[in-house]
């Protein structure tokens, strides 16, 4: 097919996505990014011609609103806005997170679930993709609170999940306490004691090393992409933005490879440690995030050492390798810019969809290796889909075990990556890789179930 012809229908398809979806930016981005790459490979196969697939995966099956009203600690009642996204279930029951935070909307969860779509698809385990959520701060509550809201969800929520149907995790403000109270819920409701969730606690049906994976499997996929240019991970200088699980892990993984991390983040700004973030270092981080504090400042004063930039983010930093954990476009253009000026090797998105996509575009110029979240941080949904495996059936692997599948796993996810995304240059396009390889595998199912 031409190449004018192909122009003209991603246009015609980002319009009718824009008409469709207005005044929901980051779904939008996350949909147009995956449509300069995947319409013209659809265009060079016969068999998808007229199935309309992109369109189908960019309309969500089903999207569920509703109330969730809670008492407070003072006795007033509050009342939120709860969301759950079935965005496909061509490969497998929904899976995706659930995100507690005042900036959760539509926009933002339709393009989660859409992602997870592809990240699902990416890990080939027998899952489709979803994403849910509220506008609910889990910040300055009590664990009363947190109980009654978590409480308050479920009690809606429970009508639309299941073991077979739709198994949400956690996510940015939903960690172990808030998983508790959720399943401790739907059990009550449902009367019966399933996988529904995942990121459970080990006690009732969690999987070991669930909380670093996604950092983890950051890192490996990482270690793939930088042996594509005979590099390794030993001796490197990694600059990480956050400091939740997701950096938590990551910065773990690099330490025991032989790198070296010098920064962490949070919504004050940020820190350069030029010692190196390792040891109880990275215990101290683990401290704070676990009793709800996400003041990066705070590590300067056990750390006096380190300096703290406020306001700041940590990409001018010099360094071989960005790691952004933190949340959607928090690198942007100019960032990227610094980066490439300072020499960096490798860009790994460990949170979801965290550079724009001019700075995505001008990492790719540059033929810096980049790789975007659907591929990159795709560990920890792949040990979600390990942990629904264990609860079918009853049994615990041991970290080692995990960790070793884990591993396995984002080794093929780079595989897949690197043979759809190679161009004749011998560069790895790894936007590319990741959308086409996670699309068709949707689509094959889609094709095989019929116009449903």
């Amino acid at each position: 097919m031409e190449h004018n012809n192909v122009e003209q229908r991603i246009q015609e398809f980002i319009d009718k996505i824009e008409s469709k979806n207005p005044h929901e930016p980051e779904f939008l981005q996350a949909v147009k990014e995956v449509a300069y790459t995947v319409i013209p490979f659809i265009a060079t196969r016969k068999e998808y011609d007229g199935m309309k697939l992109l369109e189908r995966m960019a309309e969500p099956e089903r999207t569920i609103i509703f109330r969730v009203p809670w008492v407070d600690d003072s006795g007033e009642i509050q009342v939120n806005r709860g969301f759950r996204i079935q965005m496909n279930s061509a490969i497998g029951p929904y899976k995706g997170g659930i995100r507690f935070h005042p900036t959760v909307n539509l926009s933002v969860l339709k393009f989660l679930a859409f992602e997870q779509t592809f990240k699902n698809s990416l890990t080939t385990l027998p899952m489709g993709g979803g994403k849910g959520g509220a506008d609910f701060d889990p910040q300055g509550k009590s664990d009363m609170e947190v109980m009654r809201f978590c409480q308050a969800f479920m009690t809606e929520l429970c009508k639309h999940i299941g073991p077979e149907t739709d198994v949400p995790a956690g996510d940015i403000g939903v960690g172990a306490r808030e998983i508790g109270y959720l399943f401790g819920q739907y059990k009550k409701i449902r009367n019966e004691f399933t996988g529904v969730l995942t990121g459970k606690g080990i006690a009732y049906g969690g999987s070991l090393i669930r909380p670093e994976a996604t950092g983890y499997g950051v890192v490996y996929f990482c270690e793939q992409m930088l042996k594509t240019v005979g590099e390794s991970i030993k001796g490197k200088t990694f600059v990480v933005s956050g400091f939740g699980n997701v950096a938590w892990g990551v910065i773990k993984k690099v330490t025991e490879l032989g790198g070296k991390v010098v920064t962490i983040s949070g919504p004050d700004g940020y820190v350069y440690d030029k010692d190196g973030i390792d040891g109880e270092k990275v215990d101290y981080l683990l401290q704070l995030r676990s009793s709800g504090n996400n003041r990066a400042e705070d590590y300067v004063k056990k750390f006096p050492t380190a300096e703290f930039f406020a306001g700041k983010r940590p990409w001018e930093v010099k360094c071989d390798v960005a790691i952004p954990a933190a949340t959607q476009n928090e690198l942007l253009l100019e960032d990227a810019k610094a980066l490439v000026a300072n020499g960096v090797m490798c860009v790994t998105e460990a949170a979801n969809m965290p550079s724009t996509l001019d700075a995505i575009n001008y990492f790719l110029e540059n033929k810096v290796l980049f790789s975007p979240g659907k591929a990159s941080n795709a560990g920890g949904v792949a040990t979600s889909g390990l942990e629904m495996t264990q609860n079918s059936i009853r049994l615990n692997w041991t970290s080692e075990e995990v960790d070793a599948r884990l591993k396995e796993i984002m080794i093929g996810i780079h595989k897949a990556c690197r043979d759809y995304g190679k161009e004749e240059d011998g560069y790895v396009n790894y936007v590319k890789g990741a959308n086409i390889a996670g699309f068709v595998k949707v689509a094959e199912a889609m094709l095989a179930q019929g116009v449903v």
